[in-house]
Parts: structure tokens; sequence; C-alpha cells
């Protein structure tokens, strides 16, 4: 596995070209790659906590965690989304990686997420339970996952 170090940062702390090789990785994979037609931008990155893994070539996963005043379900403030991962460095563990890494920051505290269907398992290992009937985002099937606090 080549490097793996994790960074951690709120929205000011992002240098530009960090915030360029973020939303570099997100378009490729999400528009080019994914064709999803959903807006990328969508004012929500300067509340997000920026949690990814960099390389020599750049941003080689990425995901984001916001903090909703008001929960989507149940008692879950916080939502992992935008969880990608250069196709390069696919299969290495990475999306994991980031998401320990969320869970010892965040593990405390209820947390939701919309999954791409595809990889829900990914998201069970770390905890997550399907809830609701699948849907169609984008035009590719999501599922979403809730996780309950631990202690709570």
């Amino acid at each position: 596995m080549s490097d793996c170090s994790i960074v951690v940062k709120q929205w000011g702390e992002l240098t530009t070209s960090e915030l360029y090789s973020i939303l570099k990785l997100r378009t490729d994979v999400f528009l080019v790659e994914q064709k999803v037609d959903e807006e990328e931008l969508d004012n929500r990155d300067q509340t997000a906590v920026h949690v990814y893994i960099a390389d020599a070539i750049g941003t080689a996963a990425y995901l984001r965690v916001l903090f909703d005043e008001s929960p989507e379900h149940l008692d879950a403030h916080r939502v992992v989304g935008r969880v990608v991962v250069r196709p390069d460095r696919r299969g290495e563990g990475l999306a994991q990686l980031l998401l320990n890494r969320v869970l010892s920051l965040y593990g405390g505290e209820a947390m939701l997420l919309h999954a791409q269907q595809y990889v829900a398992p990914l998201y069970a290992k770390a905890g997550f339970e399907a809830f609701g009937e699948p849907y169609d985002e984008a035009g590719i099937a999501h599922i979403s996952m809730y996780r309950a606090g631990v202690g709570a």
C-alpha cells in the first residue's frame, strides 16, 4: 500500500492546492466517471470537516463530515458524504481507513450516510445499518444507512 497519511482539516485550513486536488477528485469520479448530474458544489463544504489521503499525484481518497442542526433520521446530526477513492488507488482499503478516522473523531455520536448500494457492505463493516427502501439518486441505486453513537 502506498502513502496513507490521513489529513483532517476544516475549510479554512485547506490550502488552495489541497482544495483543488479534492475538487478534482470529486469531479473526476462523480461527474465524469459516474455521470452524476446533481450539484457537486452545494455550499456545504465551507462548514464540513474534510478527511483525506494525499499522495504524489494528489488526493487519493476523500470524504467529508457535515453537521445538520436538525437530524434527517433519528438523532444523526453527523452526516458522512462524498466518499470517493481515485481509480488507481481502489482496492487498497483507503475508504475504510477514512471511515475509521471519522469513527475515532465522532464515534460517540450517531451518524448518517447515503451509500451507493454496491458499497453498502463497506459501511456495514463500520457499524452502519441500512434503513428504508433503496432509491435512485442521480441514476445510481442508493440506500440510507445509520450508525448509533457508541455509548449513546
